[in-house]
């Protein structure tokens, strides 16, 4: 073969094996540990919803944590209180985090949306029996109506360490 014809050969190997490996078609290293982390979706036991989503998803060591509702779970309606209402809102979000073996303490970020941001105060006042010292960062919205008359709903975003 000519000088040519070899380097042609090589480079077409090459482009191939690139391709393959670039496809997915060839297994590199880091490909068990690429497949530990593919997201999967964490919901709690008996979930009766049939929403279009999960209660969270784990990627890698990241949970991202579906908004949640504080609804009375014997009437489905808001409780009478906003307080209680904060109260199982984020009992639901630390159910969700227990289920991924995580806790309050693993939450880095939440965000609150809120029908009605005078009750800012209500919902602080529980919200500080939930964390340690160091609370995740926050953000607290006034959204406008929520669904089914909720005064509250919160999402979070928890890191395993």
């Amino acid at each position: 073969m000519t000088r040519l014809g070899s380097g042609f050969l090589v480079g077409i190997l090459v482009g191939v094996v690139g391709g393959a490996l670039l496809s997915g078609g060839i297994p590199t290293v880091g490909a068990a540990q690429e497949e530990s982390s593919a997201p999967r979706a964490i919901n709690l036991p008996g979930r009766t919803t049939t929403a279009p989503f999960s209660d969270a998803v784990l990627a890698g060591n990241t949970l991202y944590v579906a908004g949640r509702l504080g609804m009375d779970p014997e009437t489905g309606r808001p409780p009478a209180t906003a307080e209680q209402e904060a109260r199982n809102v984020l009992d639901g979000i630390q159910a969700v985090l227990a289920e991924a073996d995580m806790t309050m303490d693993d939450l880095v970020s939440v965000q609150v949306f809120c029908s009605d941001v005078t009750l800012y105060g209500a919902f602080n006042q529980v919200y500080r029996e939930y964390f340690n010292d160091d609370p995740p960062a926050r953000a607290f919205l006034g959204s406008g109506t929520l669904l089914f008359g909720a005064r509250f709903e919160v999402t979070g975003v928890a890191v395993k360490g």
